[in-house]
């Protein structure tokens, strides 16, 4: 079971929510990141079981360097968004998808899926 998250979102309202539907969920948020930059020392460090990556950060930032550092490691993950999946980049279309906006059973589906 995927226990430990790895939290990669830029809006701080949204990070506390999964934090929130994580711990009703009974599982630990293992760190959170909102940039890219903040992500890979992270990923780098380890420690988590998934992650969960919003798409779109701040800036017009996109998660794909952190979701190809998370593949490297053979860490499981899912894509946080609010739109189509024609959005995500070609190397990581059929990965899975978590839409916005959010839902305890929603969050749970999508980690569950992971293993």
């Amino acid at each position: 079971m995927t226990n430990r998250v790895l939290l990669v979102e830029d809006e701080p309202l949204i990070a506390m929510m999964l934090e929130d539907f994580l711990d009703v969920l009974d599982r630990q948020c293992a760190g959170t990141a909102d940039c890219v930059e903040a992500a890979i020392p992270l990923v780098e460090a380890g420690g988590f079981d998934c992650a969960i990556l919003d798409v779109n950060l701040r800036g017009g930032e996109k998660s794909w360097p952190i979701a190809a550092a998370l593949a490297e490691r053979h860490v499981p993950f899912v894509f946080a968004t609010g739109g189509a999946d024609d959005m995500i980049a070609d190397e990581f279309r059929g990965r899975p998808i978590l839409q916005k906006p959010f839902t305890l059973d929603g969050v749970e589906k999508a980690l569950d899926a992971l293993g």
